[in-house]
């Protein structure tokens, strides 16, 4: 079966891969580009669509490759999202395959307040009120509007396509402005706001059983046996010297302890989201650490009993991401977290997606299921940072979560013509579509696979349904196009 062979205008988007989306190890070290570095250009944006009298403008970065280019063939717009847009993706990726045979000139925006879009002087709350999933979406608008004037495409069929929450912004795309959008892909997409996510750590639980039935029992004991140890001062000594902590450690609240715990439980929680997912041209680190190195080594008596083997885990992850100390003080976080400087530690996109989670989504993974296998960080912790961070407070989470699902619709979403790409073992596939609500907005369930898997480049050890996904994703759109 081959790709279909339809003339029209894609809208394209993937999750850039932002700070704000990392809890493990990850989030101190930063990936590099691969391969030559596309041209930046610049598009003069509104800072804020909704109020007529503000006329201040910025400049919003994007890029573009027109190497498969023909007249009369479509065009490709990918979304950024919650971190810098990488290059990498003006080379590389599924929609790449598609421009190629149907003659796409391809345009990737970044999203505003992430990389080198940067609407104000600085990320100060007051300045982050201009950073929002609406703000976003009629940047898409405008965007799409003045690129078709300029370039002769205003009767081209969009179709956009997203993932993680670009997928939300392309769903959200097509319910929003159906004039502007004909239909949208919604890889990965987290459509339904929450304040509280335990279940992303339930997905986290039955990924590693996938693998090994014994695999989430033993990360369980060796979180359960930390926990306890954390109890005790006595202990701290050895906890530093376990996991070559970069000063003693410290527990004076159960913030301290929590986002330590968070970080150690991280490492497994970003493994099974992104398990096998295939990045490596984008620069990222760590690609070879799959589900089954991390449940190889937890199955692995020789190293010693379950915390140890931890604490195995965790120098492996020091080692793949080059770090020489683990900073474990939640202190130094809330500085970094803090700093309004675009030069800041948390600019390249943790400050900014926090402030996102805080102001319209929720999100948080806490501890708060019983069926899954860490302890230590719950839902008051997540949400307490909203008010240490930005003056937000539970109570405006709660009320902000609730009027994005009164606004969008959540799982409710009432629109045509997209279609729900998600991967079983992506813990994220909880909060999206993974069955057809009607006939013009399908599912696509993937089984076995993780984030995004079916927006990034095929290849030989790709799981049949997976490459069966890609063709069945094109022919609802063979099908839509004709409409």
């Amino acid at each position: 079966m081959s790709l279909c062979r339809w003339t029209f205008l894609f809208l394209f988007g993937v999750l850039a891969v932002g700070a704000g989306r990392h809890k493990g190890f990850r989030k101190f070290s930063q990936d590099t580009e691969h391969g030559a570095a596309a041209e930046e250009q610049w598009f003069t944006q509104r800072l804020d669509h909704f109020n007529g009298a503000d006329t201040r403008v910025w400049k919003q970065r994007f890029f573009v490759n027109e190497a498969f280019y023909r007249p009369g063939g479509p065009v490709f717009l990918m979304i950024g999202g919650e971190g810098p847009a990488n290059s990498a993706w003006m080379q590389n990726g599924t929609w790449l395959t598609y421009a190629e045979k149907l003659w796409a000139v391809c345009f990737m925006l970044e999203h505003r307040f992430y990389g080198k879009s940067r609407p104000t002087v600085d990320l100060s709350t007051e300045n982050l009120h201009f950073l929002s999933s609406h703000q976003a979406l009629a940047d898409l608008a405008h965007f799409r509007t003045v690129i078709s004037e300029k370039r002769g495409l205003t009767n081209a069929k969009w179709v956009a396509f997203g993932g993680s929450y670009p997928g939300s912004l392309a769903a959200w795309f097509r319910l929003k402005y159906p004039h502007l959008v004909h239909a949208s892909v919604a890889t990965s997409a987290p459509v339904h706001a929450t304040v509280n996510f335990p279940e992303y750590l339930e997905v986290v639980w039955r990924s590693l059983a996938s693998e090994d039935v014994q695999c989430p029992l033993l990360v369980k004991k060796a979180s359960d046996t930390l926990v306890e140890r954390l109890k005790d001062p006595k202990t701290y000594d050895n906890i530093t010297k376990d996991f070559n902590l970069c000063s003693k450690l410290q527990i004076q609240s159960e913030m301290d302890s929590a986002y330590f715990l968070e970080t150690l439980a991280g490492n497994f929680m970003d493994v099974v989201q992104y398990n096998e997912d295939n990045r490596g041209f984008e620069g990222v680190t760590g690609t070879n650490i799959t589900i089954k190195v991390l449940c190889g080594i937890m199955t692995d008596t020789s190293l010693g009993d379950p915390y140890a083997r931890y604490v195995a885990v965790a120098h492996l992850m020091m080692d793949t991401f080059s770090i020489k100390c683990l900073d474990a003080s939640f202190s130094k976080n809330i500085r970094d977290m803090t700093n309004t400087s675009w030069d800041g530690p948390a600019a390249g996109g943790g400050r900014q997606w926090f402030y996102q989670t805080c102001s319209e989504f929720g999100f948080y993974q806490s501890t708060d299921s019983p069926n899954q296998p860490f302890s230590g960080f719950p839902l008051d912790y997540q949400v307490k940072q909203c008010a240490d961070f930005y003056n937000i407070s539970a109570e405006q989470v709660a009320e902000a979560v609730a009027q994005t699902n009164e606004y969008y619709g959540g799982y409710d979403i009432r629109s045509s013509r997209i279609v729900f790409p998600s991967g079983s073992i992506d813990p994220w596939h909880t909060l999206g579509i993974t069955w057809d609500i009607s006939f013009e907005l399908p599912a696509v369930f993937i089984k076995g696979t993780a984030h995004c898997a079916n927006m990034y480049p095929a290849r030989s050890e790709d799981l049949p349904q997976l490459s069966m996904a890609r063709e069945r994703v094109c022919l609802f759109l063979q099908q839509w196009l004709k409409q």
